[in-house]
This record gives C-alpha cells, sequence and structure tokens, in this order.
C-alpha cells in the first residue's frame, strides 16, 4: 500500500507527473474539451491534492475539488506510467473518497473522458460505486465528457 500525504505541488516529481497527465488529455481530447487544471489552480484553497508514493518514487497524484458545502469534485487523478496496473489509482480513490465522507460531502462528482482511452478509468470508477449521470456544476454536455457521481 503506497503512502499518501497532502501534497504541496512544489517537488519536480509531482510537477513531472501533472505535466505528463495534461499530455495525455491533449493526446485523447481536443483541447477546448480538456477540464485539467493547471498548476496555479490546483494550489488553490477549494482544492487539495494528494501524491502516493513508494519511498522516494512518486506513484500517483489526485486531488478533491470543493463545489460547496455538501459535494466535490475528483480532479487531476493520475497514475505514473510506470506503475500503472499495480491498484495506485484504486487506492488513491479510495483515499479521495474517504476524505470527501470526513468533511461531510453526500455527492462526489468527475469529469473524464469519452474516448477508448478512459476506458480503463470508466471500470476503475464504476467498480468503486460511481455511476454515470449528466453534467453537473458549470460543465456542458459535451460528446468528449463523461460525467460521473458516487453518493456517499
Amino acid at each position: 500500500m503506497p503512502h499518501i500525504l497532502k501534497d504541496d505541488l512544489e517537488g519536480a516529481a509531482i510537477l513531472d507527473l501533472l505535466r505528463e497527465h495534461k499530455q495525455h488529455m491533449f493526446d485523447t481530447s481536443p483541447e477546448d474539451a480538456m477540464h485539467t487544471l493547471d498548476i496555479d489552480r490546483l494550489r488553490a484553497p477549494d482544492i487539495t491534492m494528494w501524491s502516493a508514493w513508494d519511498g522516494d518514487e512518486l506513484l500517483g497524484c489526485c486531488a478533491l475539488q470543493e463545489i460547496d458545502d455538501s459535494c466535490g469534485e475528483l480532479k487531476s487523478m493520475r497514475t505514473a506510467t510506470a506503475h500503472l496496473g499495480k491498484g495506485v489509482a484504486t487506492d488513491l480513490l479510495q483515499h479521495i473518497i474517504v476524505a470527501a465522507n470526513d468533511r461531510g460531502y453526500t455527492h462526489l462528482y468527475l469529469e473524464t473522458g469519452s474516448s477508448l482511452a478512459f476506458t480503463p478509468a470508466h471500470t476503475l470508477y464504476q467498480k468503486s460505486g460511481f455511476r454515470f449521470r449528466g453534467p453537473f456544476a458549470n460543465y456542458r454536455e459535451d460528446p468528449f465528457s463523461r460525467f460521473m457521481e458516487i453518493l456517499l
């Protein structure tokens, strides 16, 4: 099990992983359909970022953005390429769900891509109890996006 900790987004490893995440979005989605957040936005007070580590090796990251007092949104979920298929994303997702519960949220939402490249993510989210739904918050219907939620 990885060591998951709150991340200040200052280390080279996390910044590299977030650049990789953004590049993957560019490679799989049109730019105007991408909803990734830049580093400055991920440092905002309404967002908490976590990273998963094995010793000094970064395994992955995820963030939780508060929408309001009752709900949040999963953001910037990424597993380092060398650790895909090892359960890192499952551990991070469970960490986020616990954090959302601890905050008293009743709903946790996410937006992800719709192409075949996102099938593993869809499967992970569904196994964890998320269900597909329509757009939430400020999102609009978009053929390149899939929206999901879990009731907590």
